[in-house]
């Protein structure tokens, strides 16, 4: 034993006492450090003869690597007690059930739209999808609404920076009707050495955008348009279809509907289309959910039929409202933000 061990076994003291690796840091600093206890028996050497030197130096040599490895062992002791304290926090019971998927459904509105398509469906009348990006001729002038009309201006709206053939703006599309245009023209043209030609019979479903936004209006929102044109096809027809419609989707036969005169370009004579109900909280109060009316003759000719012989009827509704009144939502902006706390309610 030398008088170095007494040292070694003080540092071994202070690292086992050190609980963190900073103040093992510190601990080293007593002993290791510039000013540390062994750095100044180093410096103690420069007073002793040359043979004394060797063999002092050698012992505060053979002092300082067990002093190094004293304090390595530490240092791994206290990583391995971090690791193992880690490891203990993130452990995961394996004995528990995993975590399972989320079972998703269908949006509100996508169930109306198919609920839509599927009354109407059983009733004769084919669905028909197009661009949402149009020409001005298919939005407005094929509809009886032409350039400078002030039919336009809650529509005439959105444009994206491309330009028709006749050097117009194409536009994001206000409503569905344009596919009635293209569907019946398509019609005309496959039937044309038919006689006599079939009937046009389609409804089209579809976002379509327009400058509104509010609790009830939303800048992009889904419609869908009807169509019927035969030869003897009356107003009559039109309030038949349209009433069987909302009795089956509202699944009651105590509905109220009526048919309130209004103008619209395409059609002549026109009707806003109202309902009421005979229970519940909207209880008697009329709501408007469609418009309607028989096609202008305009119309008829610009979907390459002879309006003196084919005749029929349009109309038009916001499936976001039928959904919010189906599942009594108050403010349509909910169908669109997401939130999987409403969203999941209809699952």
């Amino acid at each position: 034993m030398n008088d170095l061990d007494p040292l070694i076994q003080e540092a071994g003291a202070a690292f086992d006492a050190a609980p963190t690796p900073a103040e093992l840091e510190n601990a080293k600093a007593r002993f290791l450090g510039k000013s540390g206890q062994l750095t100044e028996a180093m410096k103690g050497l420069a007073k002793l003869d040359v043979e004394q030197k060797k063999a002092r130096g050698a012992l505060i040599n053979q002092a300082k690597q067990r002093v190094e490895a004293l304090l390595q062992a530490r240092r791994e002791a206290l990583a391995a007690g971090e690791l193992q304290a880690q490891l203990r926090a993130e452990a995961l019971d394996v004995t528990l059930p995993g975590r399972k998927r989320g079972v998703g459904g269908l949006h509100p509105v996508s169930r109306t739209m198919e609920r839509i398509e599927a009354i109407f469906a059983s009733m004769g009348f084919d669905v028909a999808d197009g661009p949402e990006i149009e020409t001005d001729w298919y939005s407005f002038t094929a509809l009886n609404n032409p350039e400078n009309h002030p039919a336009r201006s809650m529509q005439d709206t959105f444009y994206v920076d491309v330009k028709d053939a006749e050097g117009r703006w194409l536009n994001l599309r206000p409503h569905t009707s344009p596919m009635q245009v293209r569907y019946a023209q398509a019609h005309a043209q496959r039937h044309a050495a038919v006689e006599p030609m079939p009937e046009v019979r389609v409804i089209a479903p579809g976002r379509t955008y327009r400058v509104d936004s509010d609790a009830t209006h939303s800048p992009m929102f889904h419609q869908c348009e009807g169509l019927w044109i035969g030869e003897n096809v009356s107003f009559k027809d039109l309030k038949a279809v349209f009433s069987d419609f909302l009795r089956q989707f509202f699944e009651t036969d105590e509905l109220q509907v009526r048919f309130r005169p209004s103008f619209f370009p395409f059609t002549e004579p026109s009707a806003e289309i109202d309902i009421a109900f005979a229970s519940g909280p909207l209880k008697g109060r009329w709501l408007e959910v469609a418009g309607s009316g028989q096609v202008h003759p305009n119309v008829v000719r610009n979907f390459g039929l002879d309006p003196e012989r084919h005749i029929g009827f349009a109309f038009g509704m916001g499936p976001d409202r039928l959904a919010m009144l189906r599942y009594g939502v108050n403010d349509l902006r909910l169908f669109f933000d997401g939130d999987l706390r409403f969203l999941s309610q209809f699952k």
